[in-house]
């Protein structure tokens, strides 16, 4: 059974054969959005969006700067009412949420330990294991501010896995990463996914490491262009239209098999094989 709101003057029997469609489609799924339309002013933002989130899928939105990303995640988390649509959740679906950025004022004296353990779950053992999951457990004592800011977003994904989620909500999680810890990342969150079986809603813009780390993409514009496998987007003439055909090439499907890691320094430490 899945929880639902629904927005907008739809029918009522439009809304229940909806909502039996959605209940009955999939008992895997976390999260569901159904035709969400969204306008500010003159301008809108979101027209006729639908997407679903199952268990251990990662699903990653792709657009330009503007298209409506952030505004959809935000709509499917209950933060943004939407002009109408349903948002579908599982009941009492625990969400871990990363955002884009977070502004730490530089005479606030925090450090990494002390943030932690502000958030929702603080137990000790949990705080410990997740940041030795992350490797950034050597930063727990520095202070928040004196940190890269690759090592942030790693503290921040480390926060909204506190909550031992059953959906991971990530916007632009490898921002502020240099490229060989970007790579690392989203290997990093795939395996999150598949061990814990969450769901990862993810937004990104480096197409060409995180589309070998995902199940699915929706490359969005306002409307959906074109989704589906991440070998079938790169090839879609939508994307190419979207993304313009020199810009797409570049942005092509990125795989590659790491014999290596990096360690908070960026220095080359070896896999351990078992």
């Amino acid at each position: 059974m899945l929880c639902s709101r629904t927005h907008g003057p739809l029918p009522a029997s439009t809304r229940s054969k909806m909502l039996m469609q959605i209940s009955s489609a999939n008992s895997q799924t976390l999260l569901s959005v159904e035709n969400i339309c969204k306008q500010f002013g003159d301008r809108k933002v979101l027209d006729h969006i639908t997407l679903r989130v199952d268990e251990g899928q990662i699903l990653t939105l792709i657009g330009p700067n503007g298209a409506g990303k952030t505004t959809l995640v935000r709509i499917a988390l209950g933060l943004v009412e939407p002009d109408s649509g349903i948002v579908t959740q599982r009941p009492a679906l625990r969400v871990g949420y990363m955002p884009q950025k977070v502004h730490v004022e530089s005479t606030l004296p925090i450090t990494v330990d002390r943030f932690m353990r502000l958030a929702d779950n603080s137990d000790k053992k949990l705080i410990d294991s997740t940041l030795s999951m992350l490797n950034i457990a050597p930063l727990r004592q520095k202070q928040l501010v004196a940190i890269s800011g690759g090592e942030l977003q790693r503290v921040l994904l480390a926060r909204a896995l506190l909550r031992k989620p059953q959906l991971l909500v990530l916007d632009e999680p490898a921002q502020g990463v240099d490229l060989a810890g970007q790579a690392e990342l989203y290997q990093l969150i795939s395996r999150i996914s598949k061990q814990s079986r969450c769901g990862v809603l993810m937004i990104s813009h480096d197409l060409h490491l995180v589309m070998s780390s995902t199940d699915e993409v929706v490359c969005l514009n306002h409307h959906v262009c074109c989704h589906g496998k991440p070998e079938q987007v790169s090839n879609d003439p939508a994307y190419l239209d979207l993304f313009g055909d020199a810009t797409a090439k570049a942005l092509a499907v990125y795989t590659h098999d790491h014999n290596h890691e990096h360690d908070l320094t960026g220095n080359i430490k070896p896999v351990q094989h078992e």
